[in-house]
């Protein structure tokens, strides 16, 4: 790759922002990811935590409970099937020689890595089935052809010829002095022929408003932690691709923030743990809400949870003023 990493973006840089929660993104899954809608997981305690999760719980924490703990299931979208497919095109693309990385060639690999996908989850193809069962193969030619438009326009903010990414879709991990396992899949990784990282993340819908940018940055600065705990490197970029809107927003961190970040999901999993011990797990209604698969099980709109499947604590009841000790 280019020794200066600024030279590869070719869209407009955004400008900085603080890092803060996200919104949902729902084309990348994380490892712990919630149940799919062939069927249940078996209920189990939060064990680690992922960029996705850690935004599902700050957006509502019954709905963390419902995709960690119970594992409900949740309907395929069409949109996040694209995401999937076209993140599977901007990997194997790298696969090929320099000079034959051509939109050609993307646009080229849609159609098998569907037909992979697929094979893997069979039940998607109730995105492309019409009421009577019937396999409606307009809606999926549809379908690819706006996936093949996000694939175009990566080629209008980045030149795949130069380009050697050190790493595409990279699962990282690691575990906090406190015991907290972070984990997640990174989309790319460029190393500079100097020893400057870049994270790279893909985004198939359009860039964020800038008062929400932050939000949109809380994924990539959980990477980047990450990253410092593993390479002993600060990443000098961190860069979003909005495939939808045609924008590239830039994050340079330092030092001083990923600790802050550090120390934001340290008190984040504090409220999961509790949480998980006490089971309460309160919704927080947003506008999100519109989008939720589970809102029949919800409070918010007059459903009720299912039984929590774990153990709980008895929450500890709180003196009133002026009383004596316990049963004194």
């Amino acid at each position: 790759m280019d020794t200066a990493l600024d030279d590869t973006a070719r869209g407009p840089a955004g400008g900085a922002a603080s890092p803060a929660a996200p919104l949902p993104e729902p084309v990348r899954q994380a490892p712990e990811a919630p149940g799919t809608a062939s069927g249940l997981g078996a209920a189990a305690r939060p064990a680690s935590l992922s960029p996705s999760r850690a935004a599902d719980f700050m957006r509502c924490p019954l709905l963390y409970r419902f995709r960690v703990i119970d594992r409900l299931p949740e309907k395929p979208s069409p949109a996040a099937t694209r995401g999937t497919v076209v993140h599977a095109v901007l990997e194997r693309l790298f696969d090929a020689p320099a000079a034959d990385r051509t939109p050609d060639r993307a646009r080229a690999l849609l159609p098998g890595e569907w037909d992979k996908l697929l094979a893997a989850r069979p039940e998607l193809a109730e995105l492309f089935t019409g009421e009577d069962g019937t396999h409606e193969p307009e809606r999926l030619a549809r379908w690819l052809a706006e996936a093949e438009a996000l694939v175009e326009r990566w080629f209008s903010l980045e030149d795949p010829t130069r380009l050697e990414p050190a790493e595409r879709e990279l699962f990282v991990e690691t575990t906090l002095d406190s015991g907290l396992v972070l984990r997640g899949i990174v989309d790319r990784v460029d190393v500079a022929p100097t020893g400057e990282v870049r994270i790279v993340d893909y985004k198939t819908g359009k860039a964020p408003a800038p008062r929400y940018r932050g939000d949109a940055l809380f994924q990539m600065t959980f990477y980047a932690l990450v990253i410092r705990r593993l390479r002993g490197v600060v990443p000098r970029r961190l860069q979003l691709v909005y495939l939808g809107s045609g924008d590239v927003l830039t994050y340079d961190p330092t030092e001083e923030e990923l600790l802050a970040v550090e120390r934001k999901l340290r008190a984040l999993w504090e409220a999961i743990a509790l949480a998980t011990e006490t089971g309460d797990w309160r919704p927080r209604p947003t506008k999100l809400c519109g989008w939720c698969d589970h809102q029949a099980l919800c409070p918010e709109f007059g459903g009720t949870p299912p039984p929590y499947p774990l153990p709980v604590l008895p929450v500890p009841r709180v003196p009133e003023a002026g009383a004596g000790p316990a049963g004194v």
